[in-house]
Formats: C-alpha cells, sequence, structure tokens
C-alpha cells in the first residue's frame, strides 16, 4: 500500500494550502536583527580579495525573506549597487542560483520560476506543475501581479501560448487562483463529484478527462477531501489510482500532483525533493525552489514527511548529495532533525 492510499486522517489533518501562518517554516526573523551590521558584513565578504561565501551563506540563510528585503535595500543605499546584481557577479551557478532566490520576494521568485519554465525551447511542464499545483489562491495571486510588473504581460496570457490541449486547460484554471475557498464540506456534492468523475473514468470505455479537471481544479481543499474519501468508497480504488491507469502524460502529472497536494502538500514535495536526488544527478533547480520556497511555510512538515517516507532525514540525503557552499546553503536552510 502507498503512502498516498491511507485516507483515515485526512478529514481533519491541516493544509498548506490552507493555513496561513508560517509556524512550519526553517526559518524565522532573526531577534535583535541589526540591518546596518549584516551589510557590513556582506559588503567585507563581497569586496574583499575573493568572496567569503561563508559569511554569505551565514548571513542570508538566517534571516527571514523580509530581512533580506531590508538588507538588499540598505545595501543598495549604502554602495549604489543591487545587491542581486553583486551576489551574481561574484558567485557562480548553484551558490548563484540559490543565494539570488534568497533575496528575492517570493512571489517574484516564484514568477522567475514560471518565466524560466515557459521561456526557450520546449516547456518544462514539471516544474508548472509543481508550483500551480502546490499554491494557494493567495500565492497565485501574488505569483500573477508579480509577473505582471516583471514582464509587462499577463501571467494567463503567456502560459496560453505555451501550453496546449487538456493539460493547458487544467493548468490555466490552476494558474488563475480562484479555487473555491469554503471551509464548509457539502457531503453530497462530494458524492455527487466522486460518482461524476467514477462514471468519467472508471466506469465508460475511453475517459472524460473535462469532468476531472473541472472538479479538481475548482472545488475547495476540504471538500476535495471529502471527494476522495467518497471516491474510493464508489470505486474500491483511490482518485488517484484511477487518473494514474485513466490517463497518461502531462495531464496525469498534474491531476494527481493536485490530489496529492490535497492530501499534503508537504508530502507532495518531500516525494518531488527525494525524486530531485535520485538516480544520475541531482536536479539543483527543483532542491534550490523546494528548500528557499517553502523553508518560511512548511519545511519543518516536509523533513517529517521525509522522514517517514525515505526513512532517513532530509538533512542527512543533502549532505550526500550536495556539496560545497551550495550544500552548506541548502542543509543551513534544511536544518537538522
Amino acid at each position: 500500500m502507498s503512502v498516498w492510499d491511507d485516507l483515515d486522517l485526512l478529514l481533519d489533518s491541516p493544509s498548506s494550502l490552507t493555513v496561513t501562518s508560517n509556524t512550519r517554516g526553517t526559518v524565522k526573523d532573526k531577534a535583535n536583527f541589526k540591518v546596518e551590521a549584516d551589510v557590513s558584513a556582506i559588503r567585507k565578504a563581497i569586496e574583499g580579495i575573493g568572496t567569503t561565501e561563508k559569511t554569505l551563506i551565514e548571513v542570508l540563510t538566517q534571516r527571514s525573506n523580509a530581512q533580506r528585503q531590508l538588507i538588499a535595500q540598505a545595501y543598495e543605499k549604502a554602495t549604489g549597487r543591487k545587491l542581486v546584481a553583486d551576489l551574481e557577479g561574484d558567485t557562480q551557478g548553484d551558490f548563484e542560483d540559490v543565494l539570488v532566490a534568497l533575496v528575492t520576494p517570493p512571489a517574484v521568485y516564484d514568477c522567475q520560476e514560471v518565466i524560466k519554465a515557459i521561456k526557450g525551447a520546449g516547456t518544462t511542464e514539471t516544474t508548472l506543475t509543481e508550483i500551480f499545483a502546490s499554491r494557494s489562491n493567495r500565492q497565485i495571486k501574488a505569483l500573477s501581479e508579480a509577473y505582471l510588473a516583471e514582464t509587462g504581460k499577463a501571467m494567463i496570457q503567456d502560459l496560453q501560448s505555451e501550453v496546449a490541449g487538456d493539460y493547458g486547460k487544467a493548468l490555466l484554471i490552476l494558474a488563475e487562483g480562484k479555487r473555491e475557498e469554503s471551509t464548509n464540506v457539502d457531503t453530497a456534492k462530494a458524492k455527487a463529484d466522486a460518482k461524476a468523475m467514477y462514471n468519467a473514468g472508471e466506469k465508460k470505455w475511453g475517459t472524460d478527462e473535462g469532468k476531472f479537471i473541472d472538479i479538481l481544479c475548482h472545488r475547495s481543499i476540504p471538500q476535495l477531501r471529502q471527494t476522495l474519501v467518497e471516491y474510493k468508497t464508489i470505486s474500491k480504488k483511490t482518485l488517484q489510482e484511477s487518473i494514474e491507469s485513466e490517463m497518461s502524460g502531462d495531464l496525469e502529472e498534474l491531476l494527481v500532483a493536485v490530489v496529492k497536494c490535497v492530501k499534503s502538500v508537504p508530502l507532495y514535495l518531500a516525494e518531488r525533493l527525494f525524486k530531485s536526488m535520485k538516480g544520475v544527478g541531482t536536479t539543483e533547480s527543483t532542491l534550490t525552489r523546494i528548500i528557499v520556497g517553502r523553508s518560511e511555510i512548511d519545511l519543518l512538515d516536509i523533513r517529517v514527511e521525509y522522514k517517514k517516507l525515505f526513512g532517513g532525514s532530509l538533512y542527512s540525503q543533502l549532505e550526500s548529495e550536495v556539496s560545497s557552499s551550495y550544500g552548506n546553503t541548502l542543509k543551513n536552510l534544511c536544518g537538522q532533525d
């Protein structure tokens, strides 16, 4: 039995998509934060001969994003140069990417990841899937605003020209950030939706993907959790198993990601982290995006789920997979269990 099949505690567990506190992050505001001291430490680290990477890591991983924004503003005021530009000029590769991610406001960072995913040859669907399946309405709205400010264009319009078919249809609904938000659960509706999806998939020859897309991309998280329970009662299979057997390609990946995030965003992201380190080579961009992006949201929960799923701690896995200053930055953000 896969960890995803267990729906027993589902209805009562908290969801990262509906909770707005950041108590489950690993990074908090630093007490006695002194912006001038931080700026001068960073200047010394960058302006001296050779860059003192250790200082950059210590300062930037132990301040919250809001505090890093204050550092960046004070840095520019003191030097006339942008902190991001200096970090880009003085560091390179994955280490540069993670430092830039740390000093970028979360919504802008999400927006830059979306731009990267749709720019250039081919679209990186896995990145788009991860971002739009795991973000709350509030985060998607902020990302959308950041996108408009960065590019002068509406994100939805740019996505429209990049994604197609049923996958595109589902992704565009998610990218509008208009998932229902009511916390009231309508059991009769959950039963009806479960039945509609069962009739559109398992029960008929060929699959009516539109039904699944409509329900999974619009209903609220509590409502969908109830629907998952009802679906298993009718079908004897979980909805995830049905989607996996009925669909394929990017659409299957997206709808499975949505179902997983309805159950548990930290569990979904723990699995993404594991896959990004498994096999030949490590997908650093995924590691950076999840560890930086969730460090003030639910990285503590991701650590717990990681250990449950894979036996070892996320920290020890990072220790064996990523090295040098880049690895040290991620380990600092992750923290030891």
